[in-house]
């Protein structure tokens, strides 16, 4: 326990230095292979202009170019907030084998990072959401996803 806990440290490390830095939220990760880190992240949306620089999304970044692979099967992450609805759909998708965090959302709803609407949301049709959504030349699109379908060489995931 005492070594995940020391991960734990580090991603909390993370997230408070680099709000003191300046660079964003107070939200820190590590992804961790073989007892190992491999990749560290922090919020640096503020700083980078980027919305989707979040400190699970940073540390996914960092680690898939360490490994040169696009998932983290056999490795774990440690967040030291519970991810929102972006950061738990990107680490989903890189397939860590665990996650582990600290905060909770509740917690960051209380400082203002309340993602619920985000999650309520996702819940409606389309059309009923607050952001204009539209569907357009769905005909057309379905073109590139068939051809996808029928490619021999594609590489899937």
């Amino acid at each position: 326990m005492e070594e995940k806990e020391n991960f734990m440290r580090e991603a909390i490390r993370l997230s408070i230095d680099s709000m003191r830095a300046g660079n964003g939220g107070p939200f820190g990760a590590v992804i961790v292979k073989d007892g190992k880190v491999i990749a560290r992240g922090f919020n640096k949306v503020t700083s980078t202009n980027d919305p989707t620089a979040h400190a699970e999304v940073v540390a996914i970044r960092e680690a898939c170019e360490v490994l040169g692979t696009f998932q983290l099967t056999g490795c774990e992450i440690y967040t030291s907030c519970e991810p929102c609805p972006m950061c738990l759909g990107a680490i989903y998708w890189a397939r860590p084998d665990k996650m582990y965090f600290a905060n909770t959302k509740t917690d960051a709803a209380a400082i203002g990072f309340d993602d619920q609407f985000i999650y309520d949301e996702i819940e409606l049709k389309a059309g009923d959401r607050h952001l204009h959504t539209e569907q357009l030349l769905h005909d057309e699109a379905l073109a590139a996803f068939n051809e996808w379908q029928q490619k021999a060489d594609k590489i899937e995931y």
